[in-house]
């Protein structure tokens, strides 16, 4: 997802304050060495009049101008070093420092964004997705199946729940890996602690530390900004930006779809949501301890066909692992 104006202007800003910040301290440090140094101002004076002395020449149609300004500037520079380095200071004290050198605290290197831009955006897309915590301490990285059944068969499938859940954390590498061009939908159904938050926010680190923008809430947030958004937005600062990054955003995250309050505004809304986020060819990712007969009976058959249809299925099996990590 592109910046919004005001994110990409906030970015700028800090570039421009950081080169107001260079030119600060390079303008310190040269008169520290004007003020041990006279000679040094006299020469880069000089630099200043040789090179203004060269313009003319050239447009008098001298050629060989630039050349002896080469030499000149050249002498110069060795001499002006050699006063720094007798003096204990570096050679290039008099230069531009910058905190990022590839672009020189510009944000960009030959036109395109530098690293350092998209380190900024990260933390914008981090801040912006209500999960910079949590996600420290939830990746892919941090799993463990120590607390999976191994001798548990899930129903149905002749395998162990540990062993499933093993499968299941390779299908959701693999999505966030392949994300959009192989998938870009996810539906995690299950009881209560058994996983589905936990690969939600492995899914969301793996995508954000590409430069994915990740919008994460709860069922009962969501819904409160959809309502916001319809019933009083001019009443509420940043409701209107929130909903834009609802419908925008490269991935939305809902989790416990179905503890919210349900009515006939939630239901529509959901598909007004789920619709036009596939139409957009946004990715989705819902969370639910309902079932699909589950969903279909809360929100409307269309909303659970719009699911079905177009959202990779991956239901959780086993007991709560919370309670297991408690003991």
């Amino acid at each position: 997802m592109a910046l919004t104006n005001a994110q990409y202007q906030t970015i700028m800003r800090g570039y421009e304050e950081q080169q107001l910040q260079n030119r600060r301290e390079q303008m310190k440090r040269v008169e520290e060495v004007y003020e041990k140094l006279p000679q040094i101002r006299e020469m880069d004076a000089q630099t200043g009049s040789r090179a203004a002395a060269c313009a003319r020449k050239m447009l008098e149609g001298d050629g060989e101008a630039r050349k002896r300004l080469r030499e000149t500037m050249a002498d110069l520079r060795a001499r002006k070093e050699a006063l720094l380095a007798g003096a204990g200071f570096p050679t290039d004290y008099m230069e531009p420092r910058y905190r990022c050198a590839e672009c020189r605290d510009t944000g960009f290197v030959n036109g395109k964004r530098c690293r350092c831009f998209e380190k900024a955006r990260m933390e914008i897309l981090y801040d912006q997705s209500n999960l910079r915590r949590i996600l420290e301490k939830e990746n892919f990285s941090a799993f463990t199946d120590r607390y999976y059944d191994d001798t548990r068969i899930v129903p149905g499938l002749d395998v162990t729940e540990r062993a499933y859940m093993l499968w299941a954390v390779g299908q959701c590498r693999d999505f966030a890996r392949e994300f959009p061009e192989k998938s870009r939908n996810m539906l995690f159904t299950g009881g209560t602690g058994v996983g589905k938050t936990f690969l939600t926010n492995c899914i969301a680190k793996e995508l954000m530390d590409r430069y994915v923008s990740v919008i994460y809430l709860v069922s009962q947030d969501f819904f409160e900004i959809l309502s916001k958004y319809r019933f009083n937005r001019e009443e509420q600062e940043g409701t209107e930006e929130a909903y834009r990054y609802i419908l925008d955003c490269d991935m939305l995250m809902i989790d416990d779809l179905g503890t919210e309050m349900n009515n006939t505004f939630v239901s529509s809304q959901l598909f007004y949501c789920i619709n036009e986020r596939i139409e957009r060819e946004k990715g989705t990712i819902i969370s639910t301890n309902l079932s699909m007969a589950g969903l279909r009976d809360r929100y409307s058959d269309r909303v659970t066909s719009r699911i079905m249809s177009n959202y990779r299925l991956m239901p959780l099996y086993g007991s709560d692992i919370r309670l297991k990590k408690n003991r």
